[in-house]
């Protein structure tokens, strides 16, 4: 059966004066890759819908010259106050630093993040995706992060990227001051945690195998254990 996937990318372009940020590209094409194989639908959001910044480190000349098909739907995204979450199986949040400033605190993004989980269907993030999660609040006030088993990208990675002094947080640790269970692998190595239909992924290095475990849920029509 078609299901149709949610895509949500971040709007911000810098993370200081000289420094420009947006979307990590892989974590993007490798995803929309994945579910566009599967023949489902996919749709492209962002806070402020249009176009999509580029992390320019995630660009080089070994980048995939496959990745460009993919890279065109973040041309013209849909603005996120368009979306609502009954049309869609599924929501999955790409990282990027760019996903650190506006993702946490847009407020559509939170509600359907609560609409999401609440109607049962998959939300899944990866890398500085769940940045989104420490912001979502379920209807009796709770993190929707707390008592769950999670995963992003670490202190310990962010140490190696030398951007920490310019975050506004560490997401690993703003995580588990929500009351996440979080779970580490070594660094730079493919990692997720599948706590029911909640899926995430720690580092771009993990975005097929959080994909393909979306992929398997929704197939499924359940939750993992």
């Amino acid at each position: 059966m078609s299901k149709k996937i949610l895509m949500v990318v971040t709007s911000h372009s810098h993370i200081h004066e000289g420094k420009t940020t947006g979307i990590w590209l892989s974590e993007f094409v490798e995803a929309y890759t994945g579910f566009h194989e599967q023949g489902w639908d996919v749709v492209v959001a962002s806070p402020l819908g249009g176009q999509t910044p580029v992390d320019p480190a995630s660009v080089g000349a070994d980048t995939e010259p496959s990745f460009a098909e993919a890279a065109k739907k973040l041309e013209n995204t849909v603005k996120l106050d368009d979306v609502t979450h009954d049309r869609f199986d599924a929501i999955f949040l790409p990282g990027g630093h760019g996903a650190m400033y506006d993702l946490p605190t847009d407020r559509k993004l939170q509600s359907l993040l609560r609409d999401f989980y609440e109607s049962g269907k998959v939300v899944a993030a990866v890398c500085h995706g769940p940045a989104a999660l420490v912001g979502a609040v379920l209807s009796d006030g709770s993190p929707l992060v707390a008592g769950k088993r999670v995963n992003a990208f670490t202190d310990r990675e962010e140490a190696e990227t030398t951007l920490e002094p310019h975050l506004p947080f560490l997401l690993e640790s703003r995580l588990r001051e929500l009351g996440a269970i979080f779970v580490a692998a070594p660094n730079w190595t493919s990692h997720y945690e599948a706590d029911g239909h909640l899926i995430t992924g720690q580092n771009p290095q993990s975005t097929v195998a959080v994909t393909n475990a979306v992929i398997d849920l929704l197939r499924r029509g359940g939750t993992s254990s």
